[in-house]
């Protein structure tokens, strides 16, 4: 045994713990295993408890039935298995015997061919046989305890129907895609799942209303690439466990509201119509500049007028054949101007 002290705060004197060695606590335990399972005993000081006793675990009394029951349980799945293995082998047996008897009318049955594109997947006494899919080419089959499902690993398409989807902005719009996939591993998509292709085209439909109610419309409508690789992205890794590969996802057509349609054409027309009349003041602004200069310089040479209307009388002349012109020299008028002037 061995002592040790121990006080309270405050306390004036040493209270006495006695605690087992722990050589003695191994030996305690070596003597009492073959008696009852082992259990965990722990030690805690404070506030005066010697041992602690909350941390102390009984031995369970309905353990030893738990485990032989538990034993009885997997003695009986072995036996079943076994019997079941035995079964098996009787019947694979009788097979084999009915084929050898019934040859070679017998081999019309048992030889199967898949195509370049397709796997078989084998199920022997509905397990499936050790090997994976089988194909492309021939592949033999036990009649009555066979069965094989034919899969097809080219590419399909699938329109995915309008989806009427609320945009994070609160606008309702019809957004219809294209999924490309294809059937990856031939034995997950039977075994794992009961019609991969149909569960494939009813989680596209809603990949695509839940990736696009978290757009805005603008986004919806200028980010059609990133968000295809996003759906892909997702269709892919939630198909992995059905053996299925998403290639491609694209938009094919956002459909918005006839009033929203509306709306947003009469903005763009207005905007339009701004441009417009920008661009046509500034053309404005530039033709007065030229034609200020053109002025200034005709001023400054008399000749330069008469020249210019000679060639307007010539484009006239050009342009309509039919038309007159009596020319008036400008001379006649300036006289009629200065005595004008003088009155």
């Amino acid at each position: 045994m061995m002592e040790m002290t121990a006080g309270y705060p405050g306390q004036s004197g040493p209270l006495p713990i006695k605690m087992m060695a722990i050589s003695d606590v191994e030996n305690a335990h070596r003597r009492n295993s073959n008696r009852h399972p082992p259990v965990s005993a722990t030690f805690s000081a404070g506030h005066g408890s010697l041992y602690g006793s909350n941390d102390y675990q009984l031995p369970d009394p309905n353990a030893g039935k738990m485990s032989n029951r538990n034993y009885l349980v997997y003695k009986q799945d072995d036996k079943e298995s076994s019997d079941a293995s035995t079964c098996g082998k009787i019947l694979i047996f009788l097979s084999w015997v009915m084929v050898f008897l019934t040859m070679p009318f017998s081999l019309l049955v048992c030889f199967k061919v898949v195509q370049e594109y397709e796997r078989a997947v084998i199920f022997r006494l509905g397990r499936l046989m050790a090997g994976g899919a089988k194909g492309p080419g021939i592949f033999f089959i036990l009649p009555c305890i066979d069965a094989y499902a034919r899969v097809d690993l080219r590419t399909r398409t699938y329109d995915v129907p309008p989806q009427e989807v609320l945009t994070k902005d609160s606008v309702t719009v019809s957004v219809d895609a294209v999924v490309y996939y294809r059937v990856n591993n031939a034995t997950i998509s039977i075994a794992n799942v009961e019609n991969a292709h149909h569960s494939t085209r009813l989680l596209a439909q809603t990949t695509l209303r839940n990736t696009m109610g978290t757009r805005h419309l603008h986004e919806i409508l200028s980010e059609r690439m990133t968000i295809s690789g996003s759906m892909q992205l997702s269709l892919d890794e939630a198909t992995d466990a059905w053996g299925i590969k998403v290639e491609r996802v694209e938009i094919k057509d956002v459909r918005l509201p006839v009033q929203l349609q509306r709306a947003m054409a009469a903005e763009a027309e207005a905007s339009r119509e701004a441009r417009a009349k920008v661009i046509a003041a500034e053309g404005e602004q530039k033709a007065s500049r030229a034609l200020r200069e053109a002025s200034e310089i005709i001023g400054d040479s008399p000749a330069a007028l008469q020249l210019r209307y000679l060639q307007t009388l010539n484009t006239i002349s050009t342009e309509k054949n039919s038309t007159i012109v009596f020319p008036l020299p400008i001379d006649l008028l300036t006289f009629f101007m200065k005595k004008t002037e003088a009155q």
